[in-house]
């Protein structure tokens, strides 16, 4: 059956969070069309190649035509290529943004909106985080833009600013393996606390901001329902797991040289740094009913999600190659 539904566009739609908005909008029936770097070679159609350090992969996607609920998608044919008159940009319903993972991010995303809005998109949802306010570096200059447009009335808009992911403690390699093989976790935190909060939940409130009848025009703080510190994390996962996990309170110095041992570029291990040293004061010490007030959901809790995928911190036994808990 044939939609004439504009589709979504989610960039970043392989990620934590993109993924689970794709996921949600075709359980809804609503076109996306999924943009990632490496899309996978066996992927639907719906998935296209977008790669901000590349503009040249940013314009074919207003090219794509969907034409099905499910969110398929073809691209133009070697006759449109050619021809004199370029394909017709097919109408964008919304897109949600995700920066790159660099300190300089910023301009292209900018750049990227002033395209899309050139092809006829009208409602950006940026994905910042709660640490990140209108005007600061990163994302928070893209959010500065954004508002100013909306306040122009060129644009509905809408920024996230999700807390600190319950998935990064089993999905981040720094955490994963400490957990796993040390039965450690590292911060630079001592006890501050952090509202965790489900990806889940994120993308939730996503997908209402995305397609609702009307754009939020402003900012959501996304938060998880309690505060806990990485000690408390520990207890949780003391308990999920049925072995001692023990919470190591670094230096921001000390905490810098991990991040970079794990691959991150040292300018972006400092501000990951910095942001442990700001939760130590108390940066995230809050909550509030963001997730319930739009999506009508309770917001998952921290040891609900700790129990779903205990089996990615079970210790292997070396040379056995089996699963233990010693």
């Amino acid at each position: 059956m044939t939609s004439t539904v504009p589709p979504v566009l989610v960039l970043g739609g392989t990620g934590i969070v993109g993924s689970r908005i794709a996921s949600q909008l075709a359980s809804q029936g609503i076109p996306t069309l999924i943009a990632s770097r490496n899309p996978p070679s066996s992927a639907p159609s719906s998935h296209v190649n977008f790669d901000w350090d590349d503009p040249r992969t940013w314009d074919h996607i207003f090219l794509s035509k969907t034409n099905s609920t499910e969110g398929t998608t073809t691209e133009p044919t070697k006759a449109q290529q050619s021809s004199k008159s370029q394909p017709a940009a097919q109408p964008i319903r919304s897109v949600y943004l995700i920066a790159p993972p660099s300190l300089s991010g910023d301009r292209p995303m900018i750049d990227f909106i002033d395209l899309a809005r050139s092809r006829g998109v009208h409602r950006f949802i940026l994905q910042s985080a709660s640490s990140i306010e209108a005007g600061g570096p990163l994302m928070g200059k893209v959010h500065a833009y954004l508002r100013e447009l909306g306040q122009r009335g060129d644009v509905e808009w809408g920024v996230l600013r999700p807390t600190w992911f319950q998935q990064n403690i089993a999905e981040q390699p720094n955490h994963k393996e400490s957990i796993r093989s040390e039965s450690k976790i590292y911060s630079a935190t001592e006890d501050g606390k952090i509202p965790w909060v489900s990806a889940d939940d994120i993308a939730s409130v996503a997908v209402r901001a995305l397609t609702g009848e009307e754009a939020p025009n402003t900012e959501w703080m996304v938060l998880g329902p309690e505060l806990l510190s990485y000690a408390e994390i520990a207890e949780v996962l003391t308990e999920v797991l049925g072995r001692k996990i023990v919470h190591v309170d670094l230096s921001s110095a000390e905490l810098e040289k991990r991040h970079t041992r794990f691959g991150m570029p040292e300018e972006y291990a400092r501000m990951m740094s910095s942001m442990d040293t700001a939760i130590k004061f108390g940066a995230e010490n809050r909550t509030n009913d963001v997730v319930f007030s739009v999506t009508g959901t309770a917001p998952k809790k921290f040891r609900d999600y700790a129990m779903s995928v205990k089996d990615v911190w079970e210790t292997r036994l070396e040379g056995m190659g089996i699963e233990g808990k010693a």
